[in-house]
């Protein structure tokens, strides 16, 4: 059975479905979703590239930082990191294998999160982006929900009546659409309560508030699908077998972590936090290969990292002393 049917009879048994409802099932279904279903979406023959794809580059300079902030541990022996979105592992078998005495514990969507207190690092590589949101319209001083209907064998957004008061949403204009960020924020706290000592190391794309109120960015939302690479605003277009995802609000990210009992340090770009990584020792580490032709092909990737993905993606640090 398609996906699109299994939720057109919830939509036909329910009445129109929560966006949060619908982007669940479109990526996590766990036989018919996007990441569950048997896709390959990374790289050249699927979706779109991500960090985890630029490897061994990016594998090495994470270690590089994450062994730095070991030592300011005292290079403690129960040094764990969790990776919440790990995808297919790649950044984590790099960074195991540069730092093979660590735990690593690889968590996906709807996995069951460690309970004992750790302390290490929280890697959140593009897990905030993927969460399923909500979406809602500033309309007199409040927050309309906008949810998925079906007309004519087509998925429809269907404004409602529902008015919620809602967490850490940004300032915008009167008919302007945003997504909720519920869920990014109780994920923060879940860290907070597990993070004993350690750091957070958040890299997603995303925006401040700041940025939305005085840019005028995203006046209808920022949702958007992915395909064959190229990008498509109607997410509803297809449940699963087109990536959806919705840019991080940082500034919610960041109000969180303090409540949370974490120190926030400022938000800075990917290309940053990569340069500062590699720096001490000019990257010889993160290039070191057998022969000129793999130094080219890992020279070209770092140059992707930082000039590309490096100037639209950001990362937020937070720490728990």
């Amino acid at each position: 059975m398609e996906l699109a049917e299994v939720i057109a009879r919830e939509i036909r048994s329910s009445g129109p479905l929560p966006f949060g409802r619908f982007m669940e099932m479109a990526l996590y279904h766990p036989t018919l979703g996007y990441y569950t279903g048997g896709r390959q979406p990374f790289g050249k023959e699927g979706d779109f590239y991500t960090n985890a794809q630029l490897q061994p580059v990016f594998g090495r300079l994470v270690a590089q930082q994450l062994d730095r902030w070991r030592q300011q541990l005292g290079g403690s022996d129960r040094f764990t990191v969790l990776e919440l979105g790990a995808g297919r592992g790649e950044t984590g078998a790099e960074v195991r294998r540069c730092m093979p005495d660590i735990e690593w514990i690889p968590k996906e969507h709807g996995d069951r999160w460690p309970r004992r207190p750790m302390t290490g690092v929280v890697l959140c590589n593009e897990f905030f982006d993927a969460l399923p949101v909500d979406v809602v319209e500033r309309r007199d001083g409040n927050w309309v929900e906008w949810r998925v209907g079906q007309s004519r064998g087509r998925f429809t957004w269907e404004r409602t009546g529902t008015r919620r008061d809602r967490q850490g949403l940004p300032r915008i204009g009167e008919g302007q659409r945003i997504e909720t960020c519920d869920r990014q924020i109780e994920a923060i706290q879940r860290i907070g309560s597990i993070l004993e000592r350690g750091w957070v190391l958040v890299i997603d794309y995303g925006y401040t508030r700041d940025e939305l109120a005085r840019r005028e960015r995203f006046p209808e939302g920022s949702l958007m699908g992915y395909s064959a690479h190229r990008a498509d605003p109607d997410v509803l277009l297809e449940p699963g077998r087109r990536d959806i995802t919705a840019h991080v609000n940082f500034s919610a990210l960041e109000d969180a972590a303090r409540s949370a009992g974490l120190d926030v340090l400022p938000l800075r770009t990917q290309q940053a936090f990569l340069l500062e990584a590699g720096e001490d020792d000019e990257f010889s580490y993160a290039l070191a290969a057998g022969t000129r032709h793999r130094r080219t092909e890992l020279r070209m990737q770092l140059k992707s990292l930082l000039l590309g993905l490096g100037e639209t993606f950001r990362v937020l640090v937070m720490r728990k002393r």
